[in-house]
């Protein structure tokens, strides 16, 4: 929670200070880096942070549902941006995330049963197509959409340990699609672009407990990963 504290001032800071930047927001403001756009390739790097969750689909009702308790992760990663034309471009932004999910299990009884804390380090690898607005002054609107693939080095998928071990498993690859939108903010010196964006995972997640009775994966049709990823990314 700390860091995330530290990069939302850091984001209300570059914010403040671009806004102040030879009128960014006047009404005949001073274009800066006119040429920008009519770069073929640039490159930057985001810091952000994350918020992940699960949906959960179950195999028959159930009196109360797993309850999932989602916590505020970080990020960092580099981009790539290919112009195609004018309005669009092609960018692929390789992230390091951190992420952490408390699950309930309200049918257990004993602490050491009914809460599983799910940590996560994700590499992620998305491709997205992101499509500009005219731009106006020194700022341009944009919406951003794609697939991604994520590797979780913490999904425990190759131990025989399970949930009566205190061991939860997901797979270590997924698939995903995103969409979002944001803003480019044309300084003097850079471009700094704050944006936010969800992740909707295909496939199921879960890897079973090796008791096909489990109380902890028995009833559970899939498991599928959702996440808010708010960046902010300097070019």
């Amino acid at each position: 929670m700390k860091k995330c504290f530290i990069l939302i001032l850091i984001g209300l800071y570059s914010i403040s200070a671009v806004s102040q930047t030879k009128g960014l927001f006047s009404k005949d403001p001073i274009i800066n880096l006119e040429n920008w756009n009519k770069q073929r390739v640039f490159w930057g790097f985001f810091l952000g942070f994350n918020n992940y969750d699960f949906k959960i689909d179950y195999k028959k009702n159930q009196p109360t549902d797993i309850l999932v308790k989602s916590t505020t992760g970080f990020n960092v990663g580099l981009i790539g941006n290919l112009r195609l034309q004018e309005y669009v471009d092609l960018r692929f932004e390789p992230g390091l995330y951190y992420a952490q999910r408390d699950l309930t299990f309200p049918n257990l009884t004993r602490e050491k049963d009914y809460l599983r804390q799910v940590k996560a380090t994700y590499i992620h690898f998305p491709l997205l197509l992101k499509y500009s607005a005219l731009r106006t002054g020194n700022v341009r609107p944009f919406l951003l959409g794609g697939l991604s693939t994520t590797l979780n080095l913490s999904s425990n998928s190759k131990t025989k340990d399970d949930n009566v071990q205190n061991r939860f498993r997901v797979q270590p690859w997924t698939q995903n699609y995103e969409l979002g939108f944001g803003i480019d903010i044309y300084t003097e010196y850079f471009v700094f672009s704050p944006s936010i964006r969800g992740v909707f995972g295909f496939k199921d997640e879960l890897i079973r407990d090796n008791d096909p009775n489990s109380p902890w994966t028995s009833n559970i049709e899939s498991m599928k990963t959702r996440a808010i990823l708010i960046n902010f990314a300097f070019h």
